[in-house]
């Protein structure tokens, strides 16, 4: 299959599935690491179809469920000062922090945009010269690149009131974080397609091979996961560890040299913390030297106080596979969409979400 409606054509999945359901008989846990992937297998009832015995974990491929709550609360200390604006994506606005959320200090009268790329910032910052301008940079690797080119853009054109309040983080070395912990048993993984199309699919295939455990590179579609989850299944069960490239009309080997370069340029290797699962090395990107006075946690000399999250919310079982939202006390009692406990409750890519509306 090579055409998009191909992976649309109902009747095609259909048949795959029914293959799955013919030829794997063996216990399987198999964890999507995207958060498309999470909404489009629930949204789909991917996972109603599949025998019970191929068991699909959500982990954390949401950027807005792993913004640690620490770094919301840095978002909402800078919302108080009258001389700052803040512009973020829409999902970030109702996250959770420790006694607040953005969605709170906007009704209060902070200023907050909701924009739709960093890019919108820097005309922001023309337009209010009188006040800082700080985007609230999250995201994988797949939104890095535009964050790091308005980076560029910013010190190109010296606009000196514009800052990034960064939380971006990398994929790789948090996979590789899920396989050697002790709690979580995965057989593969599918890799998150979006983020391949940034950096590859060399990274997975090491990591594939390096770890035993075999990876498939999956599009979007309820064909590519059906394709994905048999194709995996497959590798599984013969004991291939390589990252089979599913997503060739998205993802090249070598990943976009462009993307790549702009943020190998601007940023920087660096540990990140990731909501619920603490600090985990290697998984975050920080701006370099070079532009560092766009960064706005030396800019406003921000330090992140540690706060722990409810331990009521099981958020951080929920992002490493061991327990799924059913499991929580708080599931649609206390947290719902309308009243987040957790940042699995925000968006729609997240599982807590996902699971309220189509399970």
């Amino acid at each position: 299959m090579k055409y998009i409606d191909e992976f649309r054509n109902v009747n095609i999945t259909k048949k795959i599935i029914e293959i799955i359901n013919k030829e794997i008989k063996t216990p399987i846990n198999i964890m999507e690491v995207c958060g498309t992937h999470t909404m489009s297998i629930y949204k789909n009832g991917i996972d109603k179809l599949l025998p019970s015995n191929i068991n699909l974990i959500s982990g954390p491929g949401c950027p807005v469920c792993v913004t640690d709550i620490n770094y919301i609360d840095s978002a909402i200390k800078l919302c108080k000062n009258k001389n700052v604006i803040i512009c973020t994506f829409g999902d970030m606005i109702r996250v959770p922090g420790s006694k607040s959320s953005l969605n709170n200090e906007k009704v209060n009268g902070a200023n907050i945009k909701v924009v739709y790329s960093p890019l919108d910032c820097l005309d922001i910052a023309n337009k209010n010269t009188d006040k800082e301008v700080v985007f609230l940079g999250i995201g994988f690797e797949t939104t890095a690149p535009v964050i790091g080119l308005t980076i560029k853009y910013a010190y190109e054109s010296n606009i000196s009131n514009f800052s990034i309040l960064t939380s971006i983080k990398t994929m790789p070395n948090a996979m590789k974080n899920l396989v050697l912990d002790e709690e979580v048993f995965i057989d593969g993984f599918i890799c998150p397609g979006h983020v391949g199309s940034i950096i590859g699919i060399n990274e997975f295939d090491k990591l594939a091979f390096k770890y035993k455990i075999p990876m498939v590179m999956s599009g979007f579609e309820h064909g590519d996961i059906a394709c994905s989850i048999l194709h995996l299944c497959r590798l599984i069960q013969v004991k291939d560890y390589r990252c089979e490239n599913l997503y060739k009309r998205i993802v090249k080997k070598e990943g976009n040299k462009i993307a790549k370069n702009i943020i190998e340029e601007v940023f920087s290797i660096d540990d990140s913390y990731w909501r619920g699962l603490g600090k985990i090395t290697d998984t975050g990107l920080k701006i370099k030297e070079k532009y560092k006075k766009f960064d706005a946690q030396i800019k406003f000399n921000l330090h992140l106080s540690k706060v722990e999250i409810d331990r009521s919310c099981i958020c951080s079982e929920i992002l490493k596979g061991i327990k799924n939202p059913e499991d929580c006390k708080l599931f649609k009692v206390k947290c719902t969409p309308q009243n987040p406990v957790g940042a699995c409750m925000v968006s729609r890519e997240g599982t807590c979400s996902n699971f309220y509306k189509y399970k």
